[in-house]
């Protein structure tokens, strides 16, 4: 699982992934629709074979540049794999942007051993940058019955309190 987002559902999204892995008996990724002008930020799959939410998998891409992306469908942080990733995470060298990436070796165990990415039920939140985060805090607090008032008062102090300054520019 990778730190930066948070998967809320009705069935934990890891339980769904080993529901399917449990099934194939390969590895498996979570993947969700994004938008397409949003693939740039993602690793993305090129799916082969559909079974409902399930996709057989031809190539993983880590972050295509716009308007090259096999599809829409992004991997979303979570992961059930076989021991076999971490030979080709040994071998990993620096892909986009520099940075050792796992869609990367994701790809190469691929091409030795099938893996499977399953399209999960549940709400993902990106706590990866500073808007996501703060957006993902609020909407959480406002669930919060001992929360969700003050948390609305004080929103409404400073939409009050920017709305003057604005006025006031």
């Amino acid at each position: 699982m990778l730190g930066d987002d948070i998967v809320v559902g009705q069935t934990p999204c890891l339980k769904q992934l080993i529901e399917q892995y449990e099934e194939t008996q390969n590895s498996v990724i979570g993947v969700q629709q994004i938008p397409d002008e949003f693939t740039n930020r993602y690793g993305i799959i090129e799916p082969d074979l559909q079974d409902g939410k399930l996709y057989r998998v031809n190539n993983f891409v880590e972050k295509p540049a716009l308007g090259t992306a096999p599809s829409n469908l992004a991997i979303m942080g979570r992961y059930v794999f076989t021991p076999k990733i971490f030979k080709y995470l040994d071998l990993q060298e620096k892909g986009a942007g520099g940075e050792i990436q796992l869609t990367d070796a994701i790809q190469k165990l691929n091409q030795s051993e099938r893996v499977y990415a399953y399209n999960f039920d549940g709400t993902r939140y990106d706590v990866g940058e500073r808007l996501g985060y703060i957006l993902t805090t609020l909407e959480f607090a406002l669930q919060s019955d001992d929360l969700r008032y003050p948390i609305m008062d004080a929103m409404a102090e400073w939409l009050s309190k920017a709305g003057q300054t604005s006025l006031s520019s």
